[in-house]
């Protein structure tokens, strides 16, 4: 089987630190171009790639043979750069939130289905083995009916790794749309929706920028939400905790709890009612500090979907429900009111 041909679009840090080292570790792919609109950037990327280097997209579309494209860009880009790829007859691997309103989420589905492409949102946190060993733990009935939860994902904030830093589009509301639940809340929709088998029809959502200067987006969040049984639970994302992440998620249920990425040691704590405890030693949950990324095995199982002619386990279809919690999260922050969500298709 001849090798996919690859471009990366954008060549900030989410690409440099995942995307282009999971692409160029992959036998079965071949990373052809790669386009930032910094030019030092992108020759300084394509050098060591050895791939063509371009200033714009729309250019490198036209001029290239590409099978696929990774969107690494600001996030007021991720639909439009898409649809463009889509159109182009590429397959789509797009950074999340994957659009900033429901209408472009939907565009983005409909131009994949119309060109027969695959489209998926990078959602790592559900290839995380203990997300992946809770999800079967609870489909199993070892936890019983599921009462509620507790997730966060938190870290200092986007100018700790960012490739610009405090000057970074991430802060900046006309490119990034929001920040810390745009960035970081977004995940943890996603891997609720997933741990739980479950989809939220309530939001009521606490928006806030209390930490940082000089932004025009949320840097702390904290939200509250409802499933269509009844689990009820809290989900904050925040770019103001110190000095350590947090990206620990704790699951109630009938029969015990479970303790995810919480301890030091094991990723998943499981405590029973009947007095019995089960450490699971899975591996460290990825991230972006030193040491801290080996594989998120987003684009491995992405260029699998492609060569198997599989459907990806995040779909546009499930990229726009998590960004449904998202964008009803703001909706209530803004009125004050609980945010009924809207009901996607399965």
């Amino acid at each position: 089987m001849s090798k996919l041909k690859i471009a990366v679009l954008g060549c900030g840090s989410i690409a440099q630190n995942r995307h282009l080292l999971e692409y160029d570790a992959n036998e079965n792919v071949e990373i052809t171009a790669v386009c930032d609109i910094v030019e030092a950037r992108v020759k300084e990327v394509a050098d060591e790639y050895g791939a063509n280097a371009y200033t714009s997209y729309e250019d490198l579309l036209a001029k290239e043979n590409i099978d696929a494209v990774s969107v690494c860009l600001p996030n007021y880009l991720h639909a439009p750069v898409s649809i463009a790829a889509l159109k182009a007859g590429c397959h789509v691997l797009c950074e999340k939130p994957m659009a900033t309103s429901r209408e472009e989420a939907e565009e983005m589905i409909q131009t994949a289905e119309k060109n027969n492409k695959k489209l998926m949102i990078a959602h790592n946190q559900r290839f995380v083995p203990s997300h992946v060993k809770a999800k079967e733990l609870i489909a199993s009935g070892a936890l019983g009916k599921v009462y509620s939860f507790r997730t966060t994902f938190g870290h200092g904030g986007p100018e700790g790794w960012s490739a610009e830093g405090k000057d970074s589009w991430f802060f900046k509301k006309d490119q990034a749309f929001i920040g810390a639940m745009g960035d970081l809340g977004v995940h943890k929709a996603d891997l609720l929706r997933y741990i739980l088998g479950q989809e939220f029809i309530d939001v009521a959502g606490f928006i806030e920028n209390n930490a940082k200067e000089n932004i025009t987006v949320d840097d702390n969040a904290v939200c509250i939400l409802r499933s269509e049984e009844g689990v009820v639970g809290t989900m904050t994302a925040s770019w103001a905790y110190q000095p350590g992440e947090d990206n620990s998620t704790v699951i109630y249920g009938e029969k015990g709890t479970l303790r995810l990425e919480e301890d030091p040691v094991y990723s998943l704590v499981a405590q029973y009612t009947n007095g019995d405890i089960v450490n699971y030693q899975l591996g460290k949950i990825q991230s972006n500090d030193e040491g801290g990324q080996s594989n998120s095995h987003v684009v491995d199982h992405f260029v699998e979907s492609i060569q198997n002619g599989t459907e990806p386990l995040i779909t546009g279809e499930e990229g726009m429900k998590s960004l449904d919690v998202i964008l009803g999260a703001l909706r209530s922050g803004e009125t004050r009111q609980i945010s009924s969500l809207e009901r996607v298709k399965k």
